[in-house]
């Protein structure tokens, strides 16, 4: 009888490991070979489904996706970096760069997302942070601001090492968060690209490791990763109609088919419904919407999607700025993401929109405001950390 019991909590135990957090969909009929998943919205940053997404694990070479976007922000494509002895001859995937040899950054970074290169991670690094360890406290600083609660960064490329880990919900967020720089986004869906060879007549040619780009239509990212601990893990990323969602695994010996499988369930089931369109005029007030915005919903939630708009004071610093409101979305009574309010003339509405894009840390940092603060005390720790301004 006791055993029994035993069995019975541990299947329950399991069981509630696989649930989703507060408010993801429990995908209906999906089911993955991973040890940990997550499908994600890109614009909207929605968790579409998650499983066992919160629990701290290995994660390779998906560890480069935090590398390349934060060289991406914080360095200059057209510097050339040198490869030092670190760098030289790192253990574990490479794309053989030699000893002092040159390379700019943008070509090491697809070096480093085509070809998954520790070498030219640890050259990022080293040039880009103005040591490992510079380099390193940037991505855990990056991790903050994300929203990466469950996540530690212990090296530029990883190969596994303690303390280093992050989750599937996480990755999902730097993912969502890294897609939307048109750089990266545009290095992570290239098949194949060649790059001058200093050193020899012959160029470079790497091909993207990631299989997807190929197997899936609309494919477009994101990062392979393994190690001997952490299995196979993978990243992936697909457009289709104007929505991008994006896919987690976490120890998947079948993550083509699983990645596959999550995809086509996102964009079945959660279409992007638009609840509001850039300059239509808001009920109730004399403003109009500074951004269009598109969330991803399943039929059944669509009744439950309501609009809120919020207006400030005509004699706040938000209005003097130019913004005199925020158009709030709820659903189920819960803020799931707002778009700025604005004058009918506000030269807001000829600028190049934005995305709405809306994670529950950005709320928890107080909105906007404090949001470009941490920013600003960020990128100043920074330059006194490495003695490099951008």
């Amino acid at each position: 009888m006791r055993k029994g019991c035993l069995l019975l909590l541990a299947l329950l135990l399991v069981y509630m490991g696989a649930l989703p957090p507060a408010g993801v969909s429990a995908a209906p009929g999906v089911s993955t070979g991973a040890a940990a998943a997550a499908l994600i919205d890109v614009a909207s940053g929605r968790l579409l489904y998650s499983s066992r997404g919160d629990k701290p694990m290995r994660i390779a070479s998906l560890t480069k996706i935090m590398t390349a976007i934060v060289a991406i922000e914080h360095g200059r494509l057209s510097d050339q970096a040198k490869v030092s002895k670190n760098a030289f001859g790192k253990e574990g995937s490479s794309i053989y760069l030699r000893l002092n040899e040159e390379m700019n950054l943008k070509d090491l970074l697809y070096g480093l997302m085509l070809r998954s290169g520790n070498d030219a991670a640890v050259t990022i690094a080293e040039h880009v942070g103005g040591s490992m360890e510079g380099f390193v406290f940037l991505m855990n600083e990056k991790a903050k601001i994300v929203g990466m609660t469950n996540s530690s960064f212990k090296n530029p490329s990883g190969l596994d090492e303690q303390g280093h880990y992050s989750t599937a919900n996480d990755m999902a967020k730097l993912t969502a968060y890294a897609l939307k720089n048109p750089v990266f986004q545009e290095i992570v869906k290239t098949k194949v690209k060649k790059v001058p060879n200093p050193n020899e007549s012959w160029g470079y040619s790497w091909i993207n490791k990631n299989k997807m780009l190929s197997l899936y239509d609309g494919a477009d990212g994101v990062k392979t990763g393994y190690t001997k601990l952490s299995k196979r893990c993978l990243v992936s990323s697909a457009t289709r109609v104007g929505q991008q969602l994006a896919v987690v695994t976490l120890n998947d010996p079948d993550d083509w088919i699983d990645h596959t499988r999550l995809l086509d369930f996102g964009f079945k089931h959660y279409p992007l419904l638009s609840l509001v369109e850039k300059g239509e005029t808001i009920e109730g007030t004399e403003l109009v919407a500074g951004a269009s915005f598109r969330y991803p919903a399943e039929q059944a939630e669509r009744g439950r999607l309501a609009r809120q708009p919020i207006v400030y004071d005509a004699a706040s610093v938000e209005t003097r700025l130019g913004e005199a409101g925020r158009l709030q979305f709820l659903l189920d009574g819960k803020p799931v993401g707002s778009v700025p309010l604005v004058a009918k003339d506000s030269p807001r509405l000829k600028q190049k929109e934005r995305s709405a894009y809306s994670f529950a840390e950005a709320e928890g940092l107080g909105g906007g405001y404090s949001r470009k603060w941490l920013y600003i005390l960020t990128e100043l720790t920074r330059v006194l950390f490495t003695g490099q301004a951008d």
